[in-house]
């Protein structure tokens, strides 16, 4: 088969969206195929499990909830600053550095003062307003949730 025919051959399968293509003439044959991605030639096979009744978990009673927020939630006097993403706090820009903030330090609203790393983004959080760090809410590396209080600034 004539080289020039294959490649005919190769610019059509391009052109279109056939993924394989076999032709023969006499004793000859050429087959061509494209590998698209996430398409797999033997079928795939999924097992679900079948379903058990979950147990109904009674809450515990409270008698007053504004009351309960409060005992377990410190008071302070400023705004906290939430966490916009779920991810791993930072106090500092890397490991051995500085930290941006400590209790008791003046910032202004531009000012970074952690970091949320998530999927491997290392995204910098800025006070939002300016005042004094009251308190910090969470640990060095630990993990946040979105929307969780990290730091207060009164």
């Amino acid at each position: 088969m004539d080289i020039r025919k294959v490649k005919k051959l190769i610019e059509l399968l391009e052109e279109s969206n056939i993924a394989e293509i076999e032709i023969r003439e006499g004793e000859e044959a050429v087959r061509i195929s494209r590998n698209y991605p996430g398409l797999s030639m033997a079928p795939q096979q999924y097992h679900v499990p079948a379903m058990m009744p979950a147990a109904v978990a009674q809450p515990a009673p409270v008698a007053n909830s504004a009351s309960a927020t409060e005992a377990s939630t410190p008071m302070y006097k400023g705004e906290p600053v939430k966490s916009p993403m779920v991810g791993t706090f930072y106090r500092s820009p890397a490991p051995g550095s500085p930290s941006f903030i400590e209790v008791g330090k003046q910032v202004k609203a531009t000012d970074v003062i952690c970091i949320v790393e998530a999927m491997k983004m290392m995204n910098q959080i800025e006070a939002g307003r300016a005042g004094v760090i009251e308190a910090i809410l969470v640990e060095d590396g630990q993990p946040v949730e979105y929307d969780q209080p990290l730091v207060v600034i009164a």
